[in-house]
């Protein structure tokens, strides 16, 4: 009876990580500090990167908002200075900011950059000197 529990504990824990959904920064790092150029890389796992244009299940593609306030799941993501768009399915890019601290958020959008909401959001803080 308990290797069967264990068996069926030891399932339950693998299937959650093979369907588990993620998104983060490659680079940079919560709390890093950066020149007033730097690349960021992106990455997500549990979805597959694909250009904005179809919803096709299980695809999306990053934005990354800069001080920018948390977009809810099923809404669109603004495209202006505070929230970059990826549409092409990048998974980095070059951003040059002013010195100063910020906020950078990735969010995951599907085909026609509706956010994925909190489950394929990522913020961390970072200093431009």
């Amino acid at each position: 009876m308990k290797s069967h529990l264990f068996l069926a504990g030891l399932i339950s824990i693998l299937s959650i990580n093979v369907f588990a959904q993620a998104i983060d920064f490659v680079s940079p790092k919560d709390g890093d500090t950066v020149p007033t150029t730097f690349i960021v890389k992106m990455a997500v796992t549990g979805m597959k990167v694909a250009p904005a244009g179809e919803i096709i299940e299980g695809t999306g593609h990053h934005h990354l908002l800069i001080n920018a306030s948390d977009i809810a799941e099923g809404q669109v993501i603004p495209n202006d200075t505070q929230h970059k768009h990826f549409g092409k399915g990048q998974t980095e890019t070059e951003v040059v900011l002013q010195p100063g601290k910020y906020k950078l958020t990735l969010q995951f959008a599907d085909g026609v950059h509706r956010s994925y909401g909190e489950k394929l959001r990522k913020s961390i803080e970072i200093t431009v000197k």
